[in-house]
């Protein structure tokens, strides 16, 4: 049962990595800048065209799913472990703090011009496909280090012999 725990803790840890994959930009210093309240709104309206709210929540829901795929011992705890993402993770939670992010970081009009794009049929047809992009971009790059490994090996190896001598 500890190990279970250990398990849980550990996935709960790595959401916020994982989410953050699917959710924002990075934060630049502007993040607690102060925003107009057209700024604010426009930021609301981008959320919105951006499908955010299902977007986070289901990234929430694929991130939990292949966990307990991956980790089967830890599907008796994972009420305890979706209410916890749900509670801290999901967008009922980061709303507030995505919009100040996204406030900060983008004027009003390059926000409207964003919300305007993803509005628009190739806009929503990437929002359809993002997530899809994004899972055959990290398996590429799997792959692509799976493929070439050994030499990365050879080289840490021939490091290593050459600071031994």
């Amino acid at each position: 049962m500890k190990q279970l725990l250990i398990l849980a803790a550990g996935l709960v840890l790595a959401a916020p990595a994982a989410l953050a994959q699917t959710t924002a930009p990075a934060p630049s210093s502007t993040a607690t800048a102060a925003v107009s309240a057209g700024q604010r709104k426009a930021a609301e309206d981008l959320m919105l065209a951006m499908q955010m709210e299902k977007n986070t929540n289901s990234a929430l829901d694929q991130m939990l799913t292949a966990q307990l795929t991956q980790r089967p011992e830890l599907k008796p705890v994972e009420p305890e472990m979706r209410n916890f993402l749900t509670k801290y993770m999901g967008w009922a939670s980061l709303k507030e703090d995505m919009v100040q992010l996204y406030a900060s970081e983008f004027s009003e009009k390059e926000l409207k011009d964003l919300t305007k794009f993803y509005s628009s049929s190739t806009g929503q047809k990437f929002i359809g496909k993002q997530s899809a992009l994004m899972i055959a971009g990290m398996e590429l790059s799997q792959r692509r280090m799976q493929e070439n490994l050994p030499e990365l090996q050879r080289s840490i190896e021939a490091k290593m012999k050459t600071t031994q001598q």
